[in-house]
Parts: structure tokens; sequence; C-alpha cells
């Protein structure tokens, strides 16, 4: 339908309301982020906002512009950090900014990369850092994960987490077994655990990892299935089913796991990307692997369902269509040119691909 060419670059996935396409981007050079509005009639730029910023240091795959916003009716919620300073904001939909908030230093060999997420009235952000393996005279992060008012930025509460290991999972909403509902989302020190939206109380835990969380976790049936790796591999997958107090280990996949990408899941099967280029089919009744194909060479963003199809975005630029069954089935292989390290998102009949530095829109037929 369209290509929109992007200042600056980088891995936020766009995020969509009404006409309006909203994501984040950087400038390489002096750190400067950029909050976008698409008009997603023809990919022009509807407003931009700079915000001056500056340069530090990055995992090579990290981006000045990794975290995704989050969006509502009313307004669009943005967060990035330097070492000095963690900045979240919201603007309304013609892009005049509501709020910001200063939520101080961050500490991380990585860089940052969560993203906010709303629910309700309440936005919330995993605010995760770094405590192990510093560089020398570093000094140690302090994780939370924090609730605010949408409407005015006010902190309504912090829940400390265990800090180990920067992380990046973002928390996903869960009804639970009582009708309640909860947050739950995944760290080292933590595990796999939910906190009461209302009170930040954590309401279970179990600790299931030994390894950095960068995908977020996935709900199917009564499980909760979260991931562990690292860039040298070693990467599992584990899916817990909580009681309430706590949760049962159900299974582990310990062979081709993703770490950075979130798996799908269609029909009970989750479709799982391994970052060196594997795709599996897992039954999430007991955790066997169905299929497992050689897919690219990479993966870091995430796949996404739209009826029987998996579309997934290969580092290499590449986005391959699956087939989601118990066969492997690819369907099609369609090169953007370009880096992609972000998820695909969908608005109306639109599917949303950012690569490195453009946004590109597929109509469907």
């Amino acid at each position: 339908a369209w290509v929109a060419e992007l200042p600056g670059t980088g891995h936020s996935c766009p995020v969509a309301w009404g006409d309006r396409i909203f994501l984040l981007s950087a400038d390489p050079a002096t750190g400067t982020r950029h909050v976008l509005a698409i008009d997603r009639t023809d990919g022009s730029i509807a407003w931009q906002h700079d915000v001056p910023s500056t340069v530090h240091h990055l995992h090579d795959r990290n981006t000045f512009a990794s975290s995704t916003p989050a969006v509502d009716a009313d307004a669009v919620y943005v967060a990035w950090a330097t070492p000095e300073r963690t900045l979240l904001a919201a603007y309304s939909h013609d892009g005049t900014e509501r709020w910001s908030r200063d939520l101080g230093s961050f500490t991380s060999q990585h860089g940052f990369g969560a993203s906010p997420i709303v629910v309700g009235d309440r936005l919330f952000l995993f605010h995760e850092q770094q405590g192990e393996e510093l560089s020398a005279g570093a000094t140690p992060g302090t994780s939370r994960l924090m609730a605010f008012d949408r409407r005015t930025g006010e902190t309504l509460w912090e829940t400390p987490t265990r800090t180990t290991r920067v992380c990046y999972s973002v928390p996903c909403l869960r009804t639970a077994a009582d009708g309640s509902t909860e947050l739950v989302t995944c760290n080292t020190g933590n595990g796999i655990f939910a906190v009461d939206p209302e009170t930040g109380k954590i309401r279970w835990q179990t600790s299931v990892f030994d390894q950095r969380t960068v995908a977020s976790p996935v709900l199917v049936g009564d499980l909760v299935i979260g991931s562990c790796g690292s860039g040298a591999g070693a990467n599992q997958l584990v899916a817990v089913r909580p009681d309430g107090n706590g949760a049962e280990e159900v299974f582990r996949v310990r062979t081709n796991a993703g770490y950075v990408p979130t798996p799908v899941v269609v029909d009970g099967l989750a479709y799982v990307f391994y970052d060196k280029g594997v795709a599996s089919c897992i039954d999430t009744r007991d955790g066997s692997v169905v299929w497992k194909e050689r897919l690219g060479s990479g993966f870091s963003g995430s796949p996404i369902a739209v009826g029987d199809r998996i579309y997934v975005p290969s580092d290499a630029g590449i986005v391959y269509v699956l087939r989601a069954g118990r066969t492997f089935e690819l369907l099609g292989e369609n090169d953007l040119g370009e880096t992609i390290r972000s998820t695909p998102g969908l608005s109306g009949d639109l599917l949303l691909i950012r690569t490195l530095s453009k946004l590109i829109a597929i109509k469907a037929d």
C-alpha cells in the first residue's frame, strides 16, 4: 500500500488507533528520539516530536528506539532511557505532550528496550535493570514493576523485583481461576510471576530461569509459557500452571527454544523461532516437538498469527509466511531489503512491518 521513510532508525514496533500509527525512531549519531504519528491512509508523517538525548553504549542488536509505544483512545505512551535517566511520557493523538516523568538512572550493558502497556486507567512499565556482571565501577540498578495513572503520570505503586540481569519481558493480563485479573511477566530473579494490578502485591512466583528473559509470557489455556537464554544459546522454554500460591512446572523445552522472539500460539500449538534460524512447532499439552525446520539465519522480531497464517520477520529482512498446523508448510518468503528486528502489527486491512528505517504497509486482498 505504501512505504514510509522514517527519520533515524529503530526496532520499535508499530501500534495503531483509528487513522494513526505510532512508533519510535532515533538518530544513531546524536541519540535524539523521534515520536512519530503516521497517517495510515498514505504513510505520510502526521506529526513528529523530537526529544534531544545522548548517545551511549548499546548491544549491537539494539537501538536508541527499541521500545514499542502503548496506545489507547486518549493518548500514546512512550519510554526510553540513557544511563542517566529513564523517560516515560504521554502524548495526545495530535502530538501534544500531556505529561512526562523521569524515573531515574538505568543500568544495563545492553541498553533499554522495555515497553509500557496500558490497562484501563493504569499504565504499567516493567523497569528491570542490571545487578550482576557489571563493568568496573558500575552501580547495580534497582528493578521494579511500576504502575502509573495514565491520565497524569502519577505513580500509583512500585513493586521491587529481584535485580539480577536486565530483562525485557513485557507483562500481559491474565484471568486467574477465581475470575480476578493479574499481570504476569518474567525475569531471571523472580522467574514467572504475577502481581495484583490494583496493589502491586506479588500473587505467585516460581523460579524457573537461570538466564536473561527477553521474550514476553504467552498464555494458553491454564498455562503460562516463558523463556530465557543468552546470545551463546542454551535457551529454554518453560510452561507452568499457576495454582494461586505458586506454579507447577508442566514442561521444559531445551532445544531450539527462542530467546528474543516471543512464541505465538494457534489452536494449542506454539510456534517458536530460535534466534539462530530454526522454526519449531510445540504441542502445548506436553511440550513435544511436532516439527522443526531450518528457516533463515536468525530471528529477533516475534511472529504474529492472522487466521491460519504465521508471519515472522527475520534479521535479514525476509518475512516468512507459514501455515499454522501440525505439518510444516512454507507459503511465502518476502524480501523487504533491510534488517528487521521488530514485530509486525495490524491496522484494519493493513499488515504493518517496521524495518530498521522504514514502515511498510501491506494491504490485504
